[in-house]
């Protein structure tokens, strides 16, 4: 049985790479069968930046894209409290029992004692290192400077000159020298909260987690927390890091690139399964050549021995070829309802007209759907439906209505629309063929000045659609617009 965590931080709106190593811990956990559990561990002992709101975010976000956790703050579990602030009186048991065991000790140094030491260290060209001057207080002396009321942290004793060995799943075996790690690491601070060392190792031990899933900018931090569990003679459990995404210049991706938020896509109208098909593929590949997979046939072929170590670039363009495809696989009615509210913002119609004009909204999607790559791009392609004052989109579509016939054609076309019993669907079939017969003018020719009179643009969606969702007052104003402004 495998236990995995995802364990984010809510000090901000969640990041594509956070949400990516969320996905390969569900994925894992799915891919397992059901005997293996997904937890979700709030990890804000940040007081200053964590907040409710972030930590809405992060449940907001997983649940829209289908990553489900079996455990966690909001659904409970044997393992519980699963937020880290409240789980201090924990920490300070463990606390106690490294320093108990002279493996931990108070560190009473002054911010400026710190920079001194760190400062001296580099000009030995050696990494910056803390001197370890607080290791020899004894017991008395540090409970003395305790009664005094000095600040105080708590750093766990690292032995120089030792060698810390793991295989990790992605990237293979690693030695770390402890000599890189910077000397006794703080365990807990002077406000009493824990370190990211300690309490991750305190809580996965705990809760039993058998695989840590995260991001390789955590790597650094693994023999620390090695250390840690050898100290309290806990088992290891495997790690596994994931490389970090890199924008097209190949630097970890950051806002200078775009949208590092996973909420800035879904607000711009990607679909969540089209996100998650694209989020796999980061350092994931299926077996073949297809690569447009749902949630199930993900699972069923995730392994996590098979993410790769090479950093995958973030590729927008990839992105929105995949989200285009999701758009036009979806049913039209779910389209409409995401397209609403950018309709709606946009000023192109109000929620009451949404609501008694869902037919007509769902015909309108329909015509314009396949050419969508973002939910949100419907705003543009559907103006031509909203607005009867338009002028031609440029100069090649005002030439077109200028062309010798147009006016005899639009003349003949806006006769018609008027004496047709309903513009319906079998007068809008109809209507181009009999008016070739009529007038002798066939293909573009037909076709070109039709559409711009109607819609002001030269290329659009099907032209007997487009008729039926204009209807025949729309058409015939918009016909006695152009004839009296541009022909």
């Amino acid at each position: 049985m495998a236990r995995a965590r995802f364990a984010p931080s809510p000090t901000g709106p969640i990041h594509i790479g956070n949400i990516r190593t969320a996905l390969f811990n569900y994925l894992f956990v799915k891919s397992g069968g059901n005997y293996n559990t997904m937890i979700l561990r709030i990890e804000d002992t940040d007081l200053q930046r964590s907040s409710a709101d972030y930590e809405g975010l992060i449940y907001e976000e997983l649940s829209w894209l289908g990553i489900e956790w079996d455990e966690g703050p909001n659904r409970g579990g044997d393992y519980k409290p699963y937020r880290q602030s409240e789980r201090l009186d924990i920490y300070n048991k463990y606390y106690n029992r490294l320093i108990e065991e002279g493996k931990a000790y108070y560190c009473f140094c002054t911010p400026e004692e710190l920079e001194r030491d760190k400062k001296q260290t580099a000009c030995q060209a050696s990494s910056p290192r803390y001197s370890g001057r607080c290791r020899a207080l004894t017991d008395a002396q540090a409970q003395e400077y305790l009664k005094e009321g000095r600040p105080a942290t708590i750093r766990f004793k690292i032995d120089p000159g030792r060698t810390v060995v793991f295989d990790d799943v992605v990237k293979g075996r690693i030695e770390i020298d402890s000599d890189t790690l910077g000397g006794d690491m703080v365990i807990r601070k002077s406000d009493g909260m824990p370190t990211y060392n300690f309490s991750a190792v305190i809580d996965d031990h705990l809760m039993e987690i058998t695989h840590v899933i995260r991001g390789e900018d955590h790597l650094s931090n693994t023999p620390k927390q090695i250390l840690l569990y050898d100290a309290f003679k806990w088992e290891i459990p495997a790690f596994a890091h994931a490389p970090l995404i890199l924008g097209p210049d190949r630097t970890k991706l950051s806002k200078r690139h775009g949208n590092t938020y996973i909420g800035q896509y879904r607000q711009e109208g990607y679909l969540a399964e089209a996100m998650l098909n694209y989020l796999a593929l980061l350092s994931w590949a299926p077996e073949g050549e297809r690569e447009l997979l749902n949630k199930e046939e993900i699972i069923e072929q995730f392994k996590l021995e098979k993410v790769t170590r090479a950093n995958p670039v973030f590729d927008i363009d990839k992105l929105n070829w995949i989200n285009a495809h999701y758009i036009k696989e979806a049913e039209t009615a779910r389209i409409t309802e995401l397209a609403v509210p950018y309709l709606i913002k946009k000023g192109l119609i109000s929620r009451q007209e949404a609501e008694e004009k869902r037919e007509w909204l769902e015909l309108m999607t329909a015509i314009v759907q396949d050419s969508l790559v973002r939910v949100s791009d419907i705003t543009d392609r559907v103006s031509i439906f909203f607005n009867d004052q338009f002028t031609p989109e440029n100069e090649e579509a005002l030439q077109v209505l200028k062309g010798e016939g147009t006016a005899g054609l639009l003349e003949k076309l806006k006769s018609a629309i008027e004496k047709a019993k309903q513009v319906d669907l079998e007068f809008c079939s109809g209507i181009f063929k009999a008016l070739q017969k009529e007038t002798g003018i066939k293909g573009k020719q037909l076709y070109m000045p039709i559409r711009v009179a109607v819609t002001g643009q030269c290329h659009g969606p099907d032209l007997v659609k487009t008729f039926l969702l204009l209807g025949r007052e729309r058409l015939i104003n918009r016909i006695e617009h152009v004839l009296n402004n541009y022909v």
